[in-house]
Parts: C-alpha cells; sequence; structure tokens
C-alpha cells in the first residue's frame, strides 16, 4: 500500500480541480516568471490567477523546492 502524499504535494488533487489545469502547467507557469522571490510568486499566483494563499504557496514551494541550487 502506498504512503499517503505530504507536504506540498498533498494540494495537487485539490488545485487541479478547482483551477482546471494540471500541476504541471502551473509550475511552467511559475518557472517562466520574471520573479524568483517565494512571496513574490505566490502574490503573482494569487492576484494574476485567482489562486487561494494555500494553493499559490504550495505550487511556489514544489516547484522552489525542484530547482538546483545556485552557485
Amino acid at each position: 500500500m502506498a504512503d499517503p502524499v505530504k507536504g506540498p504535494a498533498s494540494y495537487f488533487p485539490a488545485i487541479e480541480k478547482k483551477y482546471g489545469r494540471p500541476v504541471t502547467e502551473w509550475k511552467d507557469l511559475i518557472r517562466s516568471s520574471p520573479l524568483a522571490r517565494h512571496m513574490e510568486l505566490v502574490g503573482w499566483l494569487k492576484t494574476e490567477h485567482g489562486l487561494g494563499h494555500g494553493h499559490a504557496n504550495a505550487l511556489v514551494a514544489h516547484t522552489l523546492a525542484e530547482k538546483p541550487p545556485s552557485d
């Protein structure tokens, strides 16, 4: 039996259902944004795309955690 999804990814099914876009699309939007800071990206998703704070925060946290560390 698979372990339940925890952390930011636990929001993904609800995000896809509520906003009608796959998470991969949201992550691509975040990566293509000229913004780089976590809360700037959260604010942008809320203002420009109508996401709630928790959903925006989960998407940004998960996406930024995937980026390789800067040198």
